[in-house]
């Protein structure tokens, strides 16, 4: 289970649906938060630039390092890399797995050969969905843009090239505290076995993640649920 920070101008915020003009902006350090989260038990920290994964400039490295050097969390982050320069740049903030989103979706070749030159322990393959005219599309740049790729061909094709960590949110149920879409975690376990799957998206409560261990996902993403309190990182973690 890893508690999520997502960062905005420097602002610890959740998007409604990937939306950027629904915002909420929570009234905390993104440090202090991470800290709370070691104190609380968390080996892990999700974090995302989401300046950066709509401009493609990292606006959040600052935290993201300050979090990471510190020592006390493993972090998994991402949001605007998209080249190998911006990956070196995480992994030398002290990053443990880098999260590969927009490249991953226009130019998939290029993330088979970072898996391939810097292990796939590494890196995290985020392919996230909306479902639209019943097939799983990949917006990228923040979700802003539309792509040709669809879940279906991209996820195969990662697991053949070696990929090991798959992050998937459905983002109609992001930030929206609706639940999980077990099916959908369902369907990437049929077409991409092989892969270690992260769930993100509409997770609420302690039912919505035994829901999703009983599946077979590896690790859960929870945000708002934690930052809202409608969930207790302490009985998540116990989950």
């Amino acid at each position: 289970m890893m508690p999520a920070i997502d960062l905005r101008n420097g602002h610890v915020v959740r998007l409604r649906q990937g939306d950027y003009a629904r915002e909420s902006r929570y009234a905390v350090d993104a440090i202090a938060l991470a800290h709370s989260y070691a104190q609380a038990g968390a080996r892990w920290l999700h974090m995302v630039d989401l300046d950066g994964a709509r401009t493609g400039e990292f606006a959040n490295l600052r935290t993201i390092e300050a979090i990471a050097k510190a020592g006390r969390l493993a972090v998994q982050a991402g949001g605007g890399v998209r080249d190998e320069s911006g990956l070196r740049r995480l992994f030398n903030a002290g990053v443990a797995r880098v999260v590969i989103g927009s490249i991953a979706v226009r130019e998939p070749e290029v993330v088979e050969r970072w898996i391939a030159r810097f292990g796939a322990e590494r890196i995290v393959v985020a392919l996230d969905a909306r479902h639209d005219g019943g097939v799983w599309k990949l917006p990228s740049a923040g979700w802003t843009q539309d792509e040709a790729a669809t879940l279906d061909d991209l996820a195969p094709r990662f697991a053949r090239a070696g990929a090991r960590h798959l992050l998937c949110t459905d983002i109609a149920r992001d930030g929206m505290l609706s639940g999980p879409n077990l099916g959908l975690y369902a369907h990437l376990r049929g077409i991409a076995p092989t892969l270690s799957l992260i769930a993100s998206g509409g997770i609420r409560d302690i039912a919505d993640l035994q829901a999703l261990r009983g599946s077979g996902i590896a690790a859960a993403v929870l945000g708002r649920s934690l930052l809202d309190g409608v969930m207790g990182l302490g009985e998540a973690l116990a989950c």
